[in-house]
């Protein structure tokens, strides 16, 4: 720090104080990807990360070490093979997997840091599920340093996948899921202690095993609770969020229960009827009757694991703040709208790599208001050249002086 100055010193020191909550995601899509576009967090420059190709390690291991910050929130995966694709079938040996790890903890030396790790048991059809399950075992004592969470998830678990009984051998914690941990452990890092009442659409519902999980929904939910360190409490132990479970019932009778809950408590709802895709019957209720604006978040974008996470996040991260609510509202419709509409029509008519005039679907975007302003969809990108995700650009357009104007898009 030689010829720093005075005021070199001190700026420095200021942003010591002021250091951010760094995130690494597992990959760029957008599930992953999107908590960087909401100016919470510093990330990896984009161009790092490369679609399908992977991350660059390199230039992974050198963001990371020249990145100050108070908390990590990493993924183990990206570390050590790129991503979740990579995760699969990359072949390399567990010893040098580990060794890709290693600056993780020189992170937490160098900056003395919180560090909030997940790693990813891989679905069945995975080439080096073995591999990555040696790295998940070899990393048992991590847990007990200083300033070190770490839990394990299992992506896709379908009938008889072994994920779950391998995730079980684990010392540390495991649960369903995978593209929503990012999201999950930012809402532990920024709301630690967080009061959520879970609320099932039907009690009955809490035992379902649904698809990808293997373990009955309740399990999921209490180990999302978990991931997120927040605190289960009942409707009388005044929630700061209830967390509202939809099975795909009944969607008349979910909309009297919203009535009832919504003027008392912020009211984040996931949608687990069907994998990848929200019920339209209950999204025609909630836009007929004006209800989905006064959510606090919505999801049906993927597994029930994946929309319990991301609902959850995406509630108590923006718990108080309004603008950043209703963006996050835009995009969870978008991505409703995607399953419903967009994904389906742009696999009807293009082959994949998807060519640039699949972006044509932009044209169907339907008329959405939230709370005085209408969603524009004003651009359209797909990240990994396929239709399974898209990211779009939104714009909240004020329908009224009173609300300040044109806002700008997500990203």
């Amino acid at each position: 720090m030689r010829g720093l100055g005075l005021l070199g010193l001190f700026l420095w020191g200021l942003g010591l104080a002021q250091a951010p909550i760094l995130y690494l995601p597992l990959d760029d899509r957008p599930p992953n990807w999107g908590p960087c576009a909401w100016e919470r967090v510093a990330c990896p420059p984009r161009e790092v990360y490369r679609g399908p190709e992977g991350a660059d390690l390199a230039a992974l291991r050198v963001w990371l070490l020249a990145s100050p910050g108070e908390k990590l929130v990493a993924s183990l995966d990206a570390l050590a093979y790129g991503g979740l694709l990579q995760s699969r079938h990359l072949a390399l040996p567990a010893e040098d997997a580990l060794a890709r790890l290693a600056p993780l903890l020189a992170w937490r030396v160098r900056y003395g840091g919180e560090l909030l790790l997940f790693g990813v048991v891989p679905r069945w059809d995975a080439t080096q599920r073995q591999r990555n399950l040696a790295v998940l075992e070899a990393l048992a004592s991590w847990p007990g340093l200083p300033g070190v969470y770490l839990e394990a998830v299992w992506d896709d678990a379908l009938r008889n996948s072994p994920a779950p009984r391998e995730a079980r051998t684990l010392t540390y914690p495991s649960r369903p899921g995978a593209d929503e941990a990012g999201q999950v452990l930012l809402l532990r890092a920024f709301r630690p202690g967080l009061k959520v009442t879970v609320v099932y659409e039907e009690e009955a519902l809490a035992e379902r095993i649904t698809p990808y999980e293997g373990v009955p929904l309740r399990d999921t939910v209490r180990g999302m609770l978990q991931s997120a360190l927040a605190t289960e409490v009942s409707l009388a132990g005044r929630p700061d969020l209830v967390l509202y479970v939809y099975g795909g019932g009944n969607p008349r009778r979910v909309v009297r229960h919203l009535l009832g809950l919504m003027p008392r408590f912020p009211v984040a709802l996931a949608d687990l009827s069907r994998v990848n895709r929200g019920d339209p019957g209950l999204m025609a209720y909630l836009v007929g009757l004006g209800l989905y604006p006064r959510l606090a978040s919505y999801a049906s974008w993927g597994t029930p694991a994946n929309n319990l996470g991301s609902a959850l996040a995406r509630g108590g991260l923006f718990l108080r703040d309004q603008e950043g609510r209703l963006r996050r509202l835009a995009e969870a419709y978008f991505a409703y709208w995607w399953g419903e509409v967009g994904r389906p029509w742009v696999r009807a008519r293009f082959p994949e790599p998807l060519p640039v005039e699949a972006q044509e679907v932009a044209a169907l975007w339907p008329y959405l208001e939230l709370e005085g302003y209408r969603v524009d969809l004003e651009g359209l990108r797909f990240p990994w050249d396929r239709s399974f995700e898209a990211e779009p650009r939104l714009g909240l357009v004020a329908l009224s002086l009173g609300f300040g104007g044109r806002a700008g898009p997500t990203w």
